[in-house]
């Protein structure tokens, strides 16, 4: 299983998206929320992911289209 930490921070347009529900339920990836500031206009988050390499990537990919700014943080690959 492959872990990878990214910041995810947006505005007011992704504050009330349901954007890491979809993570989950849409990639096959596990989220865990390691710390979280998110108020009505602006927000930021930092998950780890967990899951294959694959469905990791395809989970980046995806936040890269939703208009969040994505920085990658730490990646750990494990057997």
């Amino acid at each position: 299983m492959t872990h990878v930490t990214i910041n995810l921070t947006g505005g007011r347009e992704h504050v009330q998206e349901a954007i890491l529900w979809r993570l989950c339920r849409e990639f096959n990836v596990k989220v865990n929320i390691q710390k979280a500031n998110v108020d009505v206009d602006f927000g930021w988050v930092q998950v780890e992911l967990e899951g294959p390499v694959e469905d990791i990537q395809r989970a980046t990919a995806w936040l890269m289209t939703t208009g969040l700014h994505v920085e990658a943080l730490q990646r750990a690959v494990g057997a």
